[in-house]
């Protein structure tokens, strides 16, 4: 019994970055005759102090995102019996996040409305609960930080901020062109994650298919070849269907009239 707690208490000591061992803690127990008892409450201290650090970890993580905090989308609040289709089951295993421990990106294509950002933003919410950083950025606010990063002539530091995270979400790629010099840029930190150690994947949403990509991006075919680089090991969830935005709308519509006698009397009408 007294084993496991010595070992509990080692691996709470590891994340509070504490300078005190299980070896040096079973020592002091010996020479202070600690009971099992003793023994048990004070690593029920460790690991309350080790919950509350993974507890701020993780809200530190959530905040650094630009994840929706207040409406917080997970994967829990997604609504996955309005999907059908045989590979509804892959879906619901991105849970595991998998894909970011093999490098595989992720790709939520489809119309408005059909999940998409939901998805995204899920999968971000749950590498912070893993305590894996992550951003999540719009494709017009990417192309906006790179025309500024370039006038000021900080592309480097924007650069190393994009391939920190080791879950970089884009959304609502196709909503704006990339011009040749964004585009260098994009390509560079694509380059510059494919290369990066560790956990670690992107995830893109669009209505356009991947093969239409091409478009937004304004470069030579040479370089447009790295969008392959994004497809190398992904996985292309495509949606089809009816947008699930307004399901809970309610229309009412309403008709005015006026009596003839109530025409006559109103004072605006001399």
């Amino acid at each position: 019994m007294t084993d496991s707690l010595f070992s509990a208490i080692d691996r709470c000591n590891e994340l509070l970055r504490l300078d005190f061992s299980a070896e040096e803690f079973a020592k002091l127990a010996e020479e202070r005759s600690l009971s099992a008892e003793s023994i048990e409450a004070v690593s029920s201290v460790f690991e309350y102090l080790r919950d509350k650090k993974e507890q701020s970890t993780i809200q530190m993580l959530l905040r650094t995102s630009r994840l929706p905090q207040k409406q917080v989308k997970t994967f829990d609040n997604f609504d996955f019996d309005v999907l059908k289709g045989k590979d509804i089951d892959k879906l619901k295993n991105l849970q595991t996040l998998a894909p970011i421990y093999a490098h595989k990106n992720i790709a939520f294509i489809g119309p408005p409305g059909t999940g998409k950002t939901h998805l995204a933003q899920a999968f971000g919410y749950e590498c912070c609960r893993h305590r894996m950083k992550t951003y999540f950025i719009k494709a017009a606010e990417l192309r906006d930080k790179f025309t500024i990063a370039r006038r000021a002539g900080r592309e480097g530091a924007l650069l190393t901020s994009l391939v920190r995270p080791s879950c970089l979400i884009i959304d609502e790629v196709g909503h704006c062109e990339f011009d040749k010099a964004n585009t260098r840029l994009f390509f560079d930190m694509v380059d510059r994650r494919y290369n990066k150690e560790g956990a670690f994947n992107m995830i893109f949403t669009s209505n356009k298919n991947p093969s239409d990509w091409r478009e937004i991006f304004g470069e030579n075919d040479a370089l447009l070849c790295s969008l392959d680089r994004l497809f190398d090991s992904a996985s292309v969830f495509t949606f089809r269907g009816e947008s699930f935005r307004g399901k809970h709308l309610e229309n009412y519509t309403l008709r005015a009239e006026h009596s003839a006698s109530t025409t006559q009397d109103n004072p605006l009408n001399h």
